[in-house]
């Protein structure tokens, strides 16, 4: 794979790209009890040594939801994930030498499910925890700061953890992503209690195994159930 976004001069770009277009991917994971983001680390041009967004030029006969796919699964090898559209990024000053218009996606992926994989362009890929990131290239912190709020919104009022989280899991861990995105404290009874009234999960009637600490309830989602409160939405207030 050969990812890149805005950063190979004008003359190296694949003659079946689009020259001043790209797609720039938000790849969220939930690790640790923390929501991390996947950055690389480009080695050419204007962002050498730099960390950003992964991303790639739009290939002439692919649309753009492909083109993110595209990148998305070269990057994390992950085959089936969550992808949607943040928005299109276009001031005319948002890369030095040019005009190139970006369009965001973002994914959600389940940490354990992806292969990570760099590109030639890159000399490093890791996960960071979306509140302790680097300083990015171009305009990718302002379009990581949009992806964040959009989440807020979205965890507010759409179920989100299907793809994040594990097939059966702990309420801790569905209260570690609604704290990870949100970026508060919940108050656990109260946020249990909540999610509980929603009948949103169903129990597994299982514990955790091989665990330090005292084994904890498993939940699933009631697919049918999240389905239905995705597309109409509901208000979570915390």
């Amino acid at each position: 794979m050969n990812f890149i976004n805005e950063v190979i001069d004008e003359e190296t770009i694949p003659t079946d790209c689009i020259s001043n277009l790209t797609v720039d991917n938000l790849i969220f994971t939930l690790h640790e009890g923390k929501l991390k983001v996947l950055l690389v680390k480009y080695n050419q041009g204007l962002a050498t040594n730099k960390w950003g967004l992964v991303g790639h030029w739009v290939r002439s006969n692919e649309n753009l939801e492909t083109a993110a796919s595209r990148v998305v699964k070269n990057t994390t090898g992950v085959e089936n994930l969550y992808l949607d559209q943040l928005g299109a990024f276009g001031d005319v000053d948002r890369y030095p030498a040019r005009r190139i218009i970006t369009i965001a996606f973002y994914s959600l992926v389940r940490f354990d499910d992806t292969n990570l994989t760099h590109g030639a362009n890159a000399i490093e890929c890791e996960w960071f925890d979306v509140r302790q990131v680097p300083t990015l290239m171009f305009d990718h912190d302002n379009i990581l700061a949009s992806c964040l709020n959009h989440l807020k919104y979205k965890v507010r009022h759409e179920p989100i953890g299907f793809s994040l989280l594990p097939e059966k899991f702990t309420l801790l861990q569905l209260q570690d992503l609604y704290e990870s995105i949100l970026g508060v404290t919940l108050d656990k009874p109260n946020f249990r209690r909540k999610i509980l009234k929603m009948d949103l999960l169903i129990d597994c009637k299982e514990k955790q195994r091989n665990v330090a600490h005292r084994a904890a309830a498993l939940y699933r989602f009631d697919v049918e159930v999240y389905e239905k409160l995705a597309q109409f939405g509901y208000t979570f207030e915390y």
